[in-house]
């Protein structure tokens, strides 16, 4: 009997200790003991799940990525916010609704995908994700063929997401089609199942600045449901010099101070010519340019008898394509 005395003064308002929780003014462990029946342990002094430490120790992996300012004191504000709410949580004051759905805008190459995928993993190692592993879709992902489609396309790939990030790339194509075009159906699940799946996963929009701008501007739903904006700009010669060296080691390789030279004038004349388009692909260019070299390379030392180490590992002027030089 007394235990269901008991019951009847902490289980018997399940709506009330719902609202209480949802307000911040009891923590999710004793929300959960007052609806099993359970009178909640005080403990005022518990360590919220989101450590300092944790998040000093996650957010170093971003400090690696080179330049991307603005956007590492973004993801930083961020983090510093999801701690925030879990320290109010934990002394029972009211927390702000966690919403993390994202646009990222820039040029092609400009470490949008790398930072989401990050993101996924960081966000994961918090707890706030359950796998934290990154869905990369475009438009022909999403929509359909023919009425019905585009909804169980873009549905079956929400759910693939669950648990991580859900990254739609050029996201403004799904709006480009008119007022019949299935794209439009595709914004509208994607909405819904923002709704529906509210904590489970989060969806990154991406493109060109300019483009989202408009993308946004299409459905008056978006706005409110990408609460963070981050920019990523153009990289300057310099940081793709460092990016090409970064790159280049990873692989276990070098370049000489030929090549680099070489390379570095490559950059510059490259970022001359696509001044003011996007023509220029940033990174992603290093990387061709490397992988490329990297094939002219072994090319070079294809003949060359038992070549040494410091042969193997050294991309020389000469396995660089004058492309784009005057």
């Amino acid at each position: 009997m007394r235990i269901n005395a008991r019951r009847s003064t902490w289980g018997s308002r399940p709506n009330s200790v719902i609202a209480q929780y949802q307000d911040g003014q009891i923590a999710l462990a004793d929300a959960l003991a007052r609806l099993s029946g359970e009178r909640p342990a005080v403990s005022p002094q518990v360590e919220p799940a989101i450590t300092k430490e944790r998040l000093n120790k996650l957010l170093r992996e971003l400090d690696t990525l080179v330049g991307l300012e603005e956007v590492k004191q973004t993801v930083r504000q961020v983090f510093a916010f999801l701690y925030m709410q879990e320290r109010r949580r934990q002394s029972q004051l009211k927390t702000e609704p966690v919403v993390l759905h994202m646009v990222f805008k820039g040029n092609p190459g400009t470490g949008k995908t790398t930072v989401a995928r990050l993101l996924a993993r960081l966000f994961h190692e918090c707890g706030l994700l359950s796998k934290g592993h990154l869905v990369e879709v475009e438009r022909a992902d999403l929509v359909g063929e023919y009425i019905g489609h585009t909804a169980q396309k873009t549905r079956e790939t929400i759910k693939k997401a669950l648990g991580g990030v859900l990254f739609i790339d050029e996201a403004y194509s799904l709006a480009r089609g008119g007022e019949k075009d299935f794209g439009r159906e595709a914004i509208d699940c994607l909405v819904k199942g923002m709704e529906d799946y509210r904590n489970q996963f989060v969806a990154i929009i991406a493109g060109y600045e300019a483009e989202m701008e408009w993308f946004l501007a299409t459905n008056p739903g978006l706005p409110s449901r990408f609460p963070i904006h981050m920019t990523f700009p153009d990289y300057d010669a310099a940081a793709l010099l460092t990016i090409a060296r970064k790159m280049a080691a990873d692989r276990q390789y070098k370049w000489s101070p030929e090549a680099e030279f070489k390379l570095k004038r490559q950059i510059e004349n490259l970022k001359a010519r696509s001044w003011g388009d996007s023509h220029f692909s940033n990174a992603r260019w290093v990387r061709n340019t490397l992988e490329e070299a990297i094939r002219l390379h072994a090319l070079r030392l294809f003949d060359v008898h038992r070549p040494t180490r410091e042969q193997m590992i050294t991309l020389e002027a000469q396995d660089l394509r004058w492309e784009g030089l005057g």
